[in-house]
């Protein structure tokens, strides 16, 4: 039952081969003998034996195995094979026939290989047919034409010997016009898996089952009060829909007994679909309306993972490899996994209710060396889902080890089995390519279970993303070998918790034993440069925020996504969403900035100069700390110095002003430079750089103004006197009036109405005008006033 050394990439020895090919060609030396004792005529009525191999036209017609049913069977069962035969040659095919051929025991791992490999090769030994009324007839095949065949016979009449794997075979004979005798004309190989019997003891087997998918949220939200999330496209909403990849994996897994692997993204983003969601249009964004078919998916996924293992991966599911090899030299790579690590507790269990584990990391097709284990386990896992391609058994082990391998610092290697974990890659969507798969599958797994009377426990890591066609493949292959009598379930804690073998391999390869299929598809050294360069703004710009964690989430998130294994073979896609979420972040931190300057003119020896911060976030944002900078302090001193810093907040969506005071030492430009800080002494935004004219006012111009303004109080002064002056005369002249009046009574006027006297006001209005000047009288300082205006350059009192 054992051979040594049959592991993933060997084939049977040559010597093996010789035998089986030498041993057909002594069973058809009858006919060989036969038929040179013909006439020429002979070939048409040659009957030829079941065992003999094709001699002409090989494969001219295309068998098609689309179903077999059931794939184990036990004792007692009907086995029904149905699919379609096709000719694909250039004449009709007459007098043909579709039968069933069960051929020898399948002893090892590596011979299951050789036959699924030439599953169709005519050279190759064909078993016999088995009785002729399991044949379903035709009497001719078109060229071109498929033609279905469905044939039941009981698991009896196939003669399987002791347990084990069997080859089966469907072959197609008949005759063409140029070649008028039955021969075989097409053949297509599988397996039959043989246990009636429940073995003892039965292989514990775990199958990861992953829900894992692509990048579909941006780092951009939308400015309201929820941050309304933006999604990249609708790619997810297609997934989860009935029908689609990721609904169909629910589905299928919830009736399996297997352990669940989700990406904490994937959760996240299924729940940020339930309420409101908008989608990326060219450059505009339009509402999301799948909200009905979010909550459905997840209210599923719920109930099929209910009192089941489930294993979270870190967020976004970062590309160990990929940071091993090209990002633990850049600073804050390693960070980043550990934020990764750090999210999964809130943001699995809120949405699954299920608490996760989240002791395992995962690289890429299970494919590690030193510097993988040494970076996934420096975020706290302390297990290692490998596989066995790359931790290769290198004692000569006759059969399969155990899964778990302790590698040394407390990690254990949990190490998948590499032909059971890639047996559902490639093109599955035709019925063929899925039914050959799934009988492989257990032709691998029962050959595995009978290589040793040891117990051991086998781990299964399929593809991250398996299409639709895949996981109904995996899904029935996981039901016939849960259904199957040599295998049991077993959680994958439970395998790594296994006693291991003691000779089997626990040594890590090297870097460079890495595949290089894999290396040219890693995230490069640019990636995690870029990647750091956008943590380091997002540190400058958290710590101006009132409000960081509106920024803060959603971009540490897009972050994480920056690193995702699922960018592997999507270069362009990978390097167009990083520099998407630099960019976004970018124009958030442009959004508090300094007003532009233009020249300012200082005229005197000091000024205070505004300089304007402007936000236009909706949160408020400080306290930041502005910095005026004077590049020649010798001819403009900042308050005294060569550069003033004062603290500066605003309110969301408010522009604040702040003044600084300057003072001028001589004439001339002096360029200053406005520049915002953060409180821990980083440069905050783009500077402002304007210049300041100074004109110092000299000496000589103070004393030419001080003059001048001497002038004018003097003279506003001698105004004021002469008007001082001309008042007191007016009284005294009335007071000499009336005294008069008082001594000579008798020259007043008798009666006011004689014709003979003026009136009073008449003699007031021209007092003594024929009066001779007095001596005593002053000199009038003014002209007397002319009602004529005054002439052009004419100094007029008023």
């Amino acid at each position: 039952m054992a051979e040594a050394a049959d592991f993933q990439g060997t084939s049977p020895s040559p010597a093996r081969r010789w035998l089986r090919r030498t041993t057909a060609l002594i069973a058809g030396a009858p006919l060989l003998a036969g038929l040179l004792q013909l006439p020429a005529a002979g070939p048409a009525h040659a009957d030829v034996p079941s065992s003999a191999k094709a001699a002409s036209d090989p494969g001219s017609v295309a068998v098609a195995i689309d179903s077999l049913t059931p794939a184990a069977p036990t004792d007692g069962d009907t086995v029904t094979v149905s699919g379609t035969v096709t000719n694909h040659g250039k004449q009709t095919v007459t007098d043909a026939h579709v039968r069933l051929r069960p051929g020898a025991e399948v002893n090892t791992r590596s011979a299951v290989d050789e036959i699924a490999k030439n599953s169709d090769d005519l050279q190759e030994a064909i078993g016999p047919e088995i009785d002729d009324k399991y044949t379903e007839k035709f009497s001719k095949l078109t060229p071109g034409v498929a033609e279905h065949f469905n044939i039941s016979v009981p698991v009896d009449d196939l003669d399987l010997g002791e347990d084990g794997v069997y080859e089966f075979a469907v072959s197609l004979s008949g005759q063409t016009s140029s070649q008028p005798w039955e021969r075989i004309l097409g053949i297509q190989r599988t397996f039959l898996p043989w246990q009636p019997r429940a073995a003892d003891p039965r292989t514990k087997t775990t199958a990861l089952w992953p829900l894992v998918s692509t990048t579909h949220m941006a780092a951009e939200t939308g400015p309201n009060e929820e941050q309304t999330p933006v999604f990249l496209n609708d790619d997810l909403a297609k997934e989860i829909s009935p029908g689609g990849r990721l609904n169909q994996m629910v589905t299928l897994g919830k009736e399996l007994d297997v352990t669940w692997v989700v990406d904490p993204d994937l959760l996240a983003s299924v729940d940020a679909m339930t309420g409101s969601y908008r989608v990326r249009d060219g450059d505009t964004t339009t509402a999301g309306a799948h909200q009905a078919v979010a909550k459905q998916w997840l209210a599923d996924l719920q109930d099929a993972v209910a009192d089941k293992e489930v294993v979270a991966l870190p967020f976004a599911d970062p590309d160990l490899a990929s940071l091993a090899h090209n990002g633990t030299d850049v600073t804050g790579s390693l960070s980043q996994l550990k934020d990764a690590t750090d999210v999964i507790t809130n943001t699995v269990e809120p949405i699954l209710h299920v608490k996760p584990s989240t002791d395992f990391a995962w690289p890429v097709n299970g494919a590690v060396d030193r510097s993988i284990v040494k970076v996934a386990t420096s975020a706290g896992a302390d297990k290692v889902i490998a596989r066995s391609d790359s931790l290769q058994e290198t004692h000569g082990l006759p059969y399969t080890p155990s899964a778990a391998r302790p590698i040394g610092g407390g990690t254990t290697a949990v190490v998948a089995d590499a032909r059971l974990s890639t047996a559902f890659e490639g093109d599955l969507t035709k019925a063929s390519a899925s039914t050959l798969a799934v009988q492989r599958f257990l032709a691998q797994s029962l050959a595995l279970s009978q290589q040793t009377s040891k117990q051991r426990s086998v781990v299964i890591a399929p593809q991250r993303t398996p299409s639709g066609s895949q996981a109904r493949a995996m899904a029935e292959a996981l039901r016939a070998l849960q259904g199957g009598a040599w295998s049991q379930s077993q959680k994958l804690a439970a395998a790594a918790a296994a006693k291991p073998d003691p000779d089997a391999t626990t040594k890590v390869p090297r870097a460079s034993s890495y595949p290089s299929a894999l290396r040219k598809k890693e995230l490069p050294r640019s990636a995690f440069e870029q990647i750091a360069q956008t943590q380091d703004k997002l540190a400058k710009f958290q710590v101006v925020l009132s409000n960081p964690s509106r920024v803060v989430t959603p971009f540490g998130r897009a972050l994480n996504r920056n690193m995702s294994a699922s960018w592997r073979g999507r270069a362009a896609e990978a390097e167009s969403f990083r520099a998407g979420v630099q960019s976004y972040l970018d124009g958030l931190t442009g959004r508090v900035r300094l007003i532009d300057k233009s020249e300012t003119k200082l005229s005197g020896r000091s000024a205070t100069i505004p300089v304007t911060v402007q936000n236009n976030l909706v949160q408020d944002v400080g306290p930041l700390v502005l910095r005026l900078t004077s590049t020649n302090p010798t001819r403009l001193e900042i308050d005294g110095a060569a550069y003033q810093e004062q603290p500066v907040s605003v309110s969301g969506g408010h522009s604040q002003s702040v003044k600084f005071t300057t003072s001028a030492n001589a004439n001339g430009r002096a360029a200053v430079i406005a520049q915002l800080y953060t409180t821990d002494g980083r440069k905050y935004g783009d500077p402002v750089t304007f210049d300041v004219k100074v004109t110092e006012i000299t000496a000589t111009v103070m004393l030419v103004i001080g003059g001048g303004v001497l002038l004018l109080v003097l003279a506003g002064f001698r105004m004021y006197t002469q008007r001082k002056r001309a008042a007191g005369r007016e009284s005294e002249k009335s007071e000499t009036d009336e005294t008069r009046d008082a001594e000579n009574p008798e020259d007043a006027p008798k009666n006011p109405e004689s014709s003979d006297e003026r009136p009073k006001e008449e003699s007031e209005a021209h007092p003594r005008a024929s009066a001779p000047e007095q001596p005593s009288d002053p000199t009038p300082d003014t002209a007397a006033e002319d009602g004529d205006p005054s002439g052009t350059g004419e100094r007029v009192d008023r």
